[in-house]
């Protein structure tokens, strides 16, 4: 059974981690899932594609536990993952892979034909059925939950025009979600927009700070209107540019600001209002793409409240209305031990036909 960690390491101290650890515990991961078994420092020097000791391997193994990210169950034994060590391979080393075009087409047909037959919860059942016979786990539907509360969000780039929303429920549960991002959309733009937002989101579904962000974003435009007017008016400042999207604020005497205060304030507050309002655009942007993200939620050992099995693990992806609201979820629930590679786009394009039939 794989060890809840009480070790939560900042996610700092996982993104220093070199190319080498991050392979030697990416081979000790693959392992583990294949076998089951605890995998040694001298199996894994030969796994790795690298030449490397079993010697130094050990003393990467003991910085990877010193981590939280493995640990030994007997005294001279091989490490295994621990859930938080699973949870970051999940997010951050998993390769998944794709599904054969005959198995695609064998959940298109089998569900397009359930559809024919039976209501949406007979239309569910098979679903789950042939999930769990593909998966080789039980299959599982779960019931919408009425706009989950968030107690964090991280944004992790992935890809140049790809990036990962990790959030985190008040009761513990993660979902991650792949949106899409601008090329040119700095990484230090994604660090801003999840620290802005945790200090504000916690309690609050995605829809309410998306809401109240764009009413204190409405407030601040207001205000930057009355402040440039009033700048304009006195002459200190002009627009120039023809569309609203590349006008500029043109400031002109500013010398002669120094002798109205009035008017130095005003434009003090004329930039941190543009500032603020750029900082506020790109983060209601990224919450926009984490609502409507495509994602697989994926609950690992512990995090599986919903079960309160520790040894399990349950992949489930959204099934949207034609609104794109989530009104539940179609997965599975195995040991930690699953295949997670194959079975994550599984239960995705499984997810993906049972909304499309239910949408009609």
């Amino acid at each position: 059974m794989i060890r809840p960690s009480s070790i939560v390491p900042p996610a700092s101290n996982l993104s220093v981690l070199t190319d080498r650890s991050r392979e030697i515990f990416r081979q000790l991961v693959d392992s583990y899932l294949t076998t089951g078994e605890p995998v040694g420092s001298r199996q894994l020097s030969r796994l790795l594609p690298m030449t490397l000791s079993p010697a130094s391997v050990r003393n990467i193994m003991q910085d990877l536990e010193e981590l939280g990210l493995i640990y030994s169950p007997h005294t001279s034994a091989g490490r295994l993952p621990t859930e938080l060590g699973l949870r970051f391979f999940v997010d951050s080393l998993l390769q998944i892979g794709d599904l054969e075009e005959k198995e695609r087409a064998r959940i298109a047909a089998e569900v397009e034909a359930a559809s024919k037959d039976h209501d949406l919860e007979g239309v569910l059942s098979e679903a789950t059925s042939l999930l769990s016979g593909l998966a080789r786990v039980a299959g599982v539907v779960v019931a919408s939950k009425e706009n989950v509360r968030l107690k964090q969000i991280d944004f992790v780039r992935l890809e140049p025009e790809r990036a990962l929303a990790i959030l985190v429920a008040d009761d513990g549960t993660v979902e991650n979600r792949v949106i899409p991002v601008s090329r040119d959309l700095p990484a230090s733009a994604l660090i801003e927009a999840a620290n802005y937002l945790n200090a504000r989101i916690t309690g609050r579904t995605l829809a309410e700070a998306r809401e109240g962000i764009e009413a204190s974003r409405r407030a601040a435009e207001r205000e930057l209107d009355e402040l440039t007017a009033r700048l304009v008016e006195a002459g200190y400042a002009s627009w120039a540019g023809a569309s609203a999207e590349s006008r500029q604020l043109i400031v002109r005497g500013q010398a002669h600001l120094l002798e109205d205060l009035t008017a130095a304030t005003d434009l003090e507050r004329v930039r941190l209002l543009f500032a603020d309002l750029e900082t506020k655009t790109e983060v209601i942007d990224l919450l926009e793409r984490a609502e409507q993200g495509e994602g697989v939620r994926i609950f690992i050992g512990s995090e599986n409240k919903l079960f309160s099995l520790s040894g399990s693990s349950m992949i489930a992806a959204p099934l949207r209305d034609s609104e794109r609201r989530i009104i539940g979820a179609l997965g599975v629930i195995g040991p930690t031990r699953l295949n997670y590679a194959r079975i994550v786009p599984m239960v995705d394009y499984t997810a993906k036909v049972v909304a499309r039939v239910v949408r009609g």
